[in-house]
């Protein structure tokens, strides 16, 4: 069975879910399709937003199966440059505020292609990978030398790892926790494989900005959780463990990196400053109740009207229209709101992995950003708001021959 309905809170169980945005039947995000398959039914899923007022999760309540979602993948992030710095900056600091050397052993869960702990290796410190993605994991391995299981993390793999003697000093898990179905396991499997002085370096995207910046298309069925500092707070204390400090940074639209350490074994769980004053600059915003969250829906519908009735008007002055970004919160948006191939023309993606498919729902070709100087569409949609500052930098020359971009989040601009 490829989808299940959750009927109590994903984290602390409690089954008084309250529904707080609808984006109606989509297909899978990253589902990026072949010529042959356009033809195909294309399966839709249900995409509906629920708050916990129990331990204050956001969440979504279907579950598509991890197997499904991720054995095949098409996200790899050295693709991007901003990830790419980002990664190697955090190694840097870590491994001078850690003290690693040549006896330590990092691990990253959702290793993807390699883009993290290459920046470990270079530095002569073992690594492993855990990557359930076959096609990703392989160049990881090929291309970069990363030893990696290609594996879903799990408490049992967890306790595998620490019977063959590897436990961690860091364990790095970017942008993964919230894909989990099975968050206590995977909490509690962090634990086993972490040594008691190690730390986990956690990243996931922050649900106050998802709310405060209209940041709806990061809904979709490979994220079913949405993480305050508060929710992340109680789920890791359930498994013996605490966030010893908190980063508020920009990337991914909005992001918290948390550093979380064991509670016990004689050592002192001190927190930093800013865990305490972001727990209670969240109580104090209602971050704790719902209705911080309910009227996200009504700003999503501005936006879409706002959006729609300028495509309208450029359609209308005879404009064409191209997309960048052939992202998973791009698939949200244009599906959500209805747009396609009877407004755009094309999407252009740096990947080269994605180039050559089809947008899931709406259809879309994918090509090189070379087809931007090739055709010069007016207006370029850029779906990929997260990466704005480096895309357009990146088409310079397209902007300095007249092409615009249209950036829809956080507010609709063009520039």
């Amino acid at each position: 069975m490829n989808t299940s309905q959750i009927t109590g809170c994903r984290s602390c169980a409690a089954d008084t879910l309250i529904n707080v945005l609808s984006l109606g039947e989509t297909p899978l995000a990253n589902s990026l399709l072949t010529a042959d398959q356009l033809a195909e039914p294309e399966a839709r899923y249900p995409l509906e937003l629920a708050f916990c007022p129990h331990c204050t999760l956001v969440q979504i309540t279907e579950t598509v199966s991890p197997e499904k979602l991720f054995s095949e993948y098409f996200y790899f992030s050295s693709f991007s440059d901003t990830v790419l710095e980002h990664a190697r900056t955090l190694a840097e600091k870590v491994i001078k505020t850690r003290g690693l050397n040549g006896t330590s052993l990092v691990m990253e869960v959702a290793s993807n292609d390699g883009y993290l702990l290459q920046n470990y290796q270079r530095a002569g410190i073992a690594v492993l990978g855990i990557e359930p993605a076959a096609n990703i994991a392989k160049v990881a391995q090929d291309e970069r030398g990363i030893t990696t299981i290609c594996d879903f993390f799990s408490e049992s793999l967890a306790h595998d790892l620490r019977g063959s003697g590897k436990t961690a000093a860091v364990i790095h898990a970017h942008n993964v926790l919230a894909h989990v179905p099975d968050l206590n396991g995977f909490v509690q499997g962090l634990a086993v494989v972490l040594k008691d002085a190690g730390v986990a370096v956690i990243e996931v995207p922050y649900v106050k900005d998802m709310i405060d910046r209209c940041e709806f298309d990061t809904i979709y069925h490979e994220h079913l959780c949405y993480f305050s500092l508060t929710a992340l707070d109680h789920l890791f204390r359930r498994h013996g463990m605490f966030i010893q400090e908190v980063l508020h940074n920009p990337i991914h639209g909005g992001s918290l990196q948390i550093f979380v350490e064991k509670q016990g074994a004689g050592r002192e769980t001190r927190q930093t400053e800013n865990v305490g004053r972001m727990l209670q600059a969240e109580q104090d915003s209602g971050m704790d109740a719902p209705d911080f969250y309910l009227g996200f829906g009504a700003r999503v519908e501005r936006l879409r009207n706002d959006l729609l009735a300028l495509l309208h008007d450029l359609k209308l002055q005879g404009k064409r229209i191209a997309v960048y970004g052939a992202s998973a919160k791009g698939s949200t948006l244009l599906n959500y709101f209805g747009i396609g191939r009877e407004t755009l023309d094309f999407v252009a993606d740096r990947s080269t992995i994605k180039q050559g498919r089809y947008t899931p729902g709406t259809h879309l070709p994918i090509y090189s950003p070379a087809k931007l100087l090739e055709t010069m569409p007016d207006y370029v949609v850029l779906l990929t708001w997260n990466f704005a500052a480096e895309i357009l930098m990146q088409q310079a020359e397209f902007r300095q021959r007249g092409g615009r971009f249209i950036i829809p989040i956080p507010e609709l601009r063009i520039v």
